[in-house]
C-alpha cells in the first residue's frame, strides 16, 4: 500500500490510548478509515470519575480558549454541553486575583475564559461523544506490547490483556495506520526497535517542578472579594506557585508548587503550612478559612519532552504520534488538553488537504506544528528557572533578546488592558506568539508608560 493516509486506503486505524488525545484522533480518523479501534490499558469508568491511567487527573486542569475552539470544531456544541454539566468558567483577568513578577494584575474586563471543572468530567463527555460513532470500537483493559511490520511500514499492533486472570499471551491486531496517543510514558522507542526502526530524538527540559493538590470547600465567610480564583505565578526569583480555582458545587481545587528539593508536602497540616512560603498570604488566608474535603495528592513528573519524529531517521510509514506521546509539557501551564484538541484539528486538516498528499511524514509534521506554540511558551519559561536541566534548557542565540521583550510584555500586562489582552490571547493559543510583536503592542511595550497596578490583592473588579 502506498504511504497515503488521507483516503480509503486506510481501512483500519488503531489508536493506542483512550485519553483525550486518543479519543479526538479517533474521531478524526473515523472520517477516513472504515473502522477505528481505540486500545486502552485501563478499564474505563462509566461516569465522570478519575482513572489510574491519568496520574495527574486529580490535579488542576483548565481548558483554555484555544482548546475550547478546537473541541467545538471537532464535536459541535461541546462547550455548551460542558456548561450544562455544571463546569464553571473563570474570566481573566476579571475573576482572578493574580500576582506575577512582583505585580498584582488589574481585574479589568475579561478577554478570555477558562473552564475549570474536573478533568474526569470533560474526558467523560468527550468519550461519550466519540464512542457514539459506530465506526469507533473501544478495547479496554488491554496494553500494547509491540508493533508488527518492519522498519518500512507498520502493519498492526501486538496486544495483551491486563488484570488478574487475564490471558498473558499476546495477540495481533492488523492495522493500516497506528497512532500512538499513550501519553508521556509511551513505550514507542521499544516498539519501534522491535521492528528494526529508530526511535526519535527526545528533547527534554526539566525544572524539577513538583506540585501538590487538594480539594477544599470554599469558606462560608466572604472576605469582601468577588474573585472566583487566585493565582500566584512562580518565576526565577520567586519559585513558589499557588492556584485556587472552582470545580463546581462550592468546591475548589488548590495547587501549590515548588522545585526539586523543596516540593510541596502531601501531609495534611504541612500542605497548608507550605502555602505560607508564597510571596503573599492571600492563598494561605483562604486555606485557613476553607474546609479540606480530599487528601493531598502529589505529582512530580513535569518535564517538557518533545519527540522529534520530524527529523531524519529509519522510521516506518503508517505510524504517527500525537498528544503527550509526541510533545508533553510542564502541566503547570495548563496547555495539555488544548493541544490534544488542536492536534486533532491539525490531523483532520492534514488528512483532508486537497493540495498535498497526506503521507506519514507530512501528517506527523502537522501534528508537531500544532504543539509548537505551547512548547515555545512552556520551554521558554522553564529554561529560565534555576536548576533547569536537559538539552532544551540551553538558551539559543535569540533567547536573551526575545526573553527581555516578553518580560516587558508580562510586566505591562498587569496594568495595561490592551497589552494584557494580547498576552492572554497568545498564552491561550488563540493568537500566534508573533501577535505580541504587532506594532500597537510593540509601541506600548517599548515606549509606553508603565500603567499603575494595585498595591495589594485586588479584591474587587475594576469599576
Amino acid at each position: 500500500m502506498a504511504d497515503d493516509l488521507g483516503h480509503r486506503a486506510t481501512r483500519h486505524a488503531v489508536v493506542i490510548g483512550g485519553s483525550l488525545a486518543g479519543l479526538l484522533a479517533a474521531r478524526v480518523l473515523a472520517e477516513h478509515a472504515e473502522r477505528v479501534t481505540v486500545v486502552e490499558r485501563d478499564r474505563l469508568p462509566g461516569g465522570p470519575e478519575a482513572r489510574a491511567g491519568v496520574p495527574q487527573g486529580r490535579h488542576l486542569h483548565v481548558l483554555i480558549a484555544g482548546g475550547q475552539r478546537a473541541l467545538d470544531e471537532l464535536l459541535p456544541g461541546f462547550t455548551d454541553e460542558l456548561t450544562a454539566l455544571g463546569a464553571p468558567t473563570v474570566g481573566a483577568p476579571a475573576d482572578m486575583i493574580q500576582w506575577q513578577n512582583g505585580k498584582w494584575f488589574r481585574r479589568t474586563t475579561a478577554t478570555t475564559h477558562h473552564y475549570t471543572g474536573p478533568r474526569p468530567q470533560l474526558e467523560w463527555l468527550v468519550r461519550q461523544r466519540v464512542l457514539a460513532d459506530p465506526r469507533i470500537e473501544l478495547i479496554e483493559g488491554t496494553e500494547t506490547v509491540g508493533l508488527t511490520g518492519d522498519s518500512s511500514r507498520v502493519r498492526g499492533v501486538r496486544l495483551r490483556e491486563r488484570g488478574a486472570g487475564a490471558d498473558r499471551e499476546s495477540r495481533t491486531l492488523a492495522a493500516d495506520l497506528v497512532v500512538d496517543a499513550s501519553g508521556r510514558s509511551t513505550k514507542a522507542a521499544d516498539w519501534l526497535a522491535g521492528i528494526g526502526a529508530e526511535a526519535p530524538h527526545e528533547e527534554t527540559l526539566d525544572t524539577g517542578l513538583a506540585y501538590g493538590t487538594r480539594v477544599y470547600r470554599a469558606p462560608d465567610d466572604d472576605p469582601g472579594t468577588d474573585a472566583t480564583g487566585y493565582y500566584i505565578v512562580p518565576n526565577p526569583a520567586q519559585v513558589y506557585g499557588g492556584v485556587v480555582l472552582p470545580l463546581g458545587d462550592g468546591q475548589h481545587l488548590v495547587t501549590l508548587s515548588g522545585l526539586r528539593g523543596d516540593e510541596p508536602p502531601t501531609e495534611e497540616g504541612a500542605f497548608e503550612e507550605y502555602a505560607k512560603r508564597l510571596p503573599h498570604p492571600v492563598i494561605s488566608d483562604w486555606l485557613a478559612r476553607a474546609e479540606p474535603v480530599s487528601p493531598v495528592y502529589g505529582f512530580r513528573r513535569t518535564a517538557n519532552i518533545r519527540r522529534r519524529y520530524d527529523r531524519p531517521g529509519r522510521r516506518p510509514a503508517g505510524f504517527l504520534a500525537t498528544g503527550d506521546a509526541l510533545c508533553a509539557f510542564n502541566p503547570i501551564y495548563g496547555q495539555g488538553m488544548a493541544v490534544a484538541a488542536l492536534s486533532a484539528v491539525a490531523l483532520r486538516r492534514a488528512l483532508a488537504d486537497p493540495k498535498r498528499t497526506a503521507t506519514t511524514r507530512t501528517v506527523q509534521r502537522a501534528l508537531l506544528d500544532a504543539s509548537r506554540q505551547a512548547w515555545d511558551i512552556s520551554a521558554g519559561a522553564d529554561k529560565k528557572m534555576p536548576g533547569a536541566t536537559g538539552d532544551a534548557a540551553r538558551p539559543g542565540p535569540m533567547d536573551r533578546v526575545v526573553g527581555w521583550y516578553l518580560g516587558r510584555v508580562v510586566e505591562r500586562s498587569a496594568g495595561d488592558p490592551a497589552v494584557g489582552a494580547s498576552f492572554r490571547a497568545a498564552m491561550t493559543l488563540t493568537a500566534p506568539l508573533t501577535s505580541l510583536f504587532a506594532p500597537s503592542v510593540a509601541r506600548a511595550v517599548l515606549f509606553g508608560p508603565m500603567a499603575e497596578t494595585p498595591s495589594g490583592p485586588p479584591l474587587r473588579r475594576d469599576a
